[in-house]
């Protein structure tokens, strides 16, 4: 369990309202065709996420879904720039994220959202901002001893060598999931047979119509 929590501060503005859209979550959902929700891709670092998020991202958009990619090191250009990789850091990482997951959400879009989140507890905290029925989490679950024979960026290279602090699976914790709603082994299957995987878990849960 992540031992750092979000620090609240005590500077918000209590003159603040929600405003009401015109066009409601269940208007956006009957535009789509089906239903929104977030598939949480968590594993190591070259476990496969951001390939197989994108991998049903293509099959999901190609049956005409409206859909998303989140991906981690695409939102850290922007959104999540000012944030190193300390576990503070992570963990408010994922806070936004949850958040930003949440807006696409109620414009009724699948969204595959791609990262590491290593802790258990912050995932949890993402699952009831969105409620269980909109959050899918997808265990990508990639040994150790092959994320590091992938080693796409070298990470795992340089966090053996003591150049990168705090690198998940070396020196900083993974907390693997305990029941994900889909369990992905991507050194078994090929992409595509993963990827369909992802998608016939939302077809058979009623996310598609289609």
């Amino acid at each position: 369990m992540s031992p750092y929590k979000i620090v609240e501060s005590d500077d918000k503005s209590t003159d603040l309202m929600w405003h009401l859209a015109s066009v409601s979550h269940q208007d956006r959902v009957a535009a789509n065709g089906h239903q929104g929700a977030v598939m949480w891709f968590t594993g190591l670092s070259g476990s496969g996420k951001s390939t197989l998020a994108n991998a049903v991202d293509k099959i999901l958009h190609e049956r005409g879904a409206s859909t998303y990619v989140l991906d981690g090191d695409n939102v850290r250009h922007g959104l999540n720039g000012d944030l190193g990789f300390s576990d503070n850091d992570r963990v408010e990482n994922i806070r936004r994220i949850g958040e930003v997951s949440k807006l696409f959400v109620d414009a009724g879009l699948l969204v595959s959202s791609a990262f590491i989140s290593p802790f258990a507890e912050d995932r949890t905290m993402v699952r009831r901002l969105l409620g269980d029925k909109k959050f899918v989490e997808v265990f990508v679950d990639t040994p150790l001893e092959e994320c590091e024979l992938r080693d796409p960026k070298g990470l795992y290279k340089k966090a053996r060598a003591g150049e990168i602090k705090n690198f998940t699976g070396i020196d900083s914790t993974y907390e693997r999931p305990i029941s994900p709603e889909v369990h992905i082994k991507t050194a078994e299957q090929s992409i595509e047979v993963n990827a369909l995987q992802v998608v016939d878990y939302l077809k058979d849960n009623g996310y598609l119509n289609f």
